[in-house]
């Protein structure tokens, strides 16, 4: 594999906590898949996952710009724990148009700060 690009990203567990007591925010930040999984988690468990959709957002080059919004990057968890990116729609198409094939993306909190670092990763050159 070879590295095409990274993004990192923190946020303040409490920021999140107040934001995600919302249910407009919920819905339109987290997918279904992951609300289901979250929904017996702490706050830091939210933030985590935020703070992972906007390191993929930054590893693929867009931020919030260019169509892609958090309902492309859904950040899923293995019965391990280890985090798990699936994109769709426009995300999905920059990242092809990128040559990435995987993102990878690692998750850390404390109780009141998130951070999670991404990798997009594409075939051997």
């Amino acid at each position: 594999m070879r590295v095409v690009s990274v993004g990192v990203d923190i946020v303040e567990t409490a920021r999140i906590a107040r934001a995600v007591s919302r249910m407009k925010f919920r819905e339109r930040v987290f997918t279904p898949g992951e609300r289901e999984q979250l929904a017996a988690k702490g706050p830091q468990s939210w933030a985590g996952r935020f703070a992972a959709k906007e390191a993929v957002m930054k590893a693929l080059g867009t931020g919030w710009s260019g169509g892609v919004g958090f309902d492309q990057i859904e950040v899923t968890a293995l019965e391990t724990g280890q985090p798990v990116v699936q994109l769709s729609g426009r995300a999905l198409e920059v990242s092809r148009s990128m040559g990435v094939k995987h993102v990878l993306v690692s998750i850390s909190h404390s109780s009141d700060f998130a951070v999670a670092f991404a990798v997009a990763v594409g075939e051997e050159m």
